[in-house]
């Protein structure tokens, strides 16, 4: 045998191995390929769900932008109510106020009618009942 048959030889098994090892590579670098067209398909689908939460989130503001102006609205009025509410009530205890001491401290007048008259418009005029409480603890009950 010659030297160059057994180089050749080697070249041809060397050639072989090399094959071998190109085709592993191939099969390794198409299944990346594939795996890159998932991983794009991935990225585009996750920018969709990116864009799609962006514009759901600007939506959300906005309603909530309205939301709150409109419950600024509603508590000024309940405000403005509540301001109101407390000037008639402190209105009312004053008013009533002075009709207690109106009752304590006019005497009831004499009639100087006949007798026989007074006691028809006794039965006539309407009576008043006054609380044997004092007038706040019976407006306590009306509020």
């Amino acid at each position: 045998m010659s030297i160059s048959l057994c180089i050749e030889i080697l070249l041809c098994v060397l050639l072989v191995a090399t094959l071998g090892f190109c085709l592993i590579l191939e099969r390794k670098l198409s299944a990346m390929r594939k795996g890159q067209d998932g991983l794009k398909a991935l990225i585009a689908e996750l920018n969709g769900a990116i864009g799609a939460a962006g514009t759901s989130m600007r939506l959300l503001k906005s309603a909530a932008t309205g939301a709150v102006e409109e419950l600024d609205q509603k508590v000024g009025a309940a405000r403005a109510a509540i301001d109101e509410l407390s000037v008639l009530t402190a209105s009312g205890d004053r008013i009533a106020a002075r009709i207690e001491r109106s009752l304590e401290v006019q005497p009831r007048p004499q009639t100087s009618v006949l007798p026989a008259a007074a006691d028809r418009l006794a039965g006539v005029r309407p009576r008043i009942v006054r609380p044997k409480m004092p007038l706040d603890q019976v407006m306590e009950g009306v509020r």
